[in-house]
């Protein structure tokens, strides 16, 4: 069987100080409540992390506290994706040597390359190290959408490439990737609305972002559909889509950037060209938060 990071994975912000150095105690802080309140694994300078402003040695002393304050409690998963194949490579070597127990690794952005060059590209990947590889499909940042036969291609021949990330609203393409690729072969859904119906077509879990704010709702709605009780897990997904899409109301992660410093943990910085939420924006988001804990409590 292949390496299993666990059902709930929290792709976890970066939080910045008013001076956008790292806050570090402010990491600790949140690491610490990813944990508590369900994350199986805890992705680290992906997106979400604000990975495009961080420079490589910061990735490197974030990725090194972050597993320090972990101690194994969790798995921690390292973002080590490029479009520079030779980079994704060295990238992947270095997440080996620190310790990662599996890399996400984006479909090349930018430089578009046909489906073959995906193949070289996660092939040559792969072959450099032995640590489970994520791969990360997300077409509206990429500009290109890795297909299910490429994707089957990549998971027959290394089984170091444990799973997708699919973040595409396309649900055929779930279905696809369920029929063509190896039973041990897992699907995480990439955006928090879809996780219950990919989770109906076979998806393991989610690669999440909501999971900063409502990580034991999510958990237990995860619960709930894999035990056959569907009708609680509709009912959470129900309570949790004003969230879902509120948390994108703005680019990623300005929204759960804002909605983490709303319940204390972090404050809201974020590197530019991101910006925070102006005052419209942030009242929506707190009302938002606000119906949610009176609904689940």
């Amino acid at each position: 069987m292949r390496y299993n990071p666990g059902e709930l994975i929290t792709a976890m912000i970066t939080p910045f100080k008013e001076d956008l150095s790292i806050d570090y105690p402010a990491l600790e802080k949140l690491i610490n409540h990813l944990i508590k309140t369900g994350s199986d694994a805890i992705l680290v300078a992906g997106t979400t992390g604000e990975t495009p402003t961080l420079t490589h040695k910061e990735e490197e002393e974030l990725f090194s506290f972050v597993k320090s304050i972990i101690n194994g409690r969790v798995k921690i998963i390292l973002g080590a994706g490029s479009n520079s194949t030779q980079t994704a490579v060295e990238s992947s070597i270095k997440a080996q040597q620190l310790g990662a127990d599996a890399i996400l690794s984006v479909v090349p952005y930018y430089n578009k390359p046909s489906q073959r060059g995906m193949y070289s590209h996660f092939s040559q990947i792969a072959k450099s190290v032995n640590l489970p590889i994520i791969l990360y499909n997300i077409p509206g940042r990429t500009g290109v959408n890795m297909l299910p036969a490429t994707i089957a291609q990549l998971a027959d021949e290394f089984n170091n490439i444990i799973a997708v990330k699919q973040s595409n609203s396309d649900l055929d393409l779930i279905s696809d990737i369920k029929k063509m690729c190896p039973s041990d072969f897992a699907i995480y859904c990439g955006d928090d609305s879809l996780t219950l119906p990919m989770m109906s077509l076979g998806a393991h879990g989610v690669i999440s972002v909501a999971s900063h704010i409502s990580g034991k709702d999510m958990k237990t709605m995860i619960s709930n559909f894999k035990q056959g009780n569907n009708e609680e897990a509709l009912n959470i997904h129900l309570k949790l889509y004003p969230l879902f899409k509120k948390l994108f109301m703005a680019p990623n992660p300005v929204p759960v950037k804002e909605a983490l410093s709303y319940l204390g943990i972090i404050k809201p910085f974020v590197r530019s060209p991101l910006v925070m939420l102006d005052d419209e924006q942030k009242k929506s988001l707190y009302e938002t938060i606000g119906c949610l804990n009176k609904v689940l409590q």
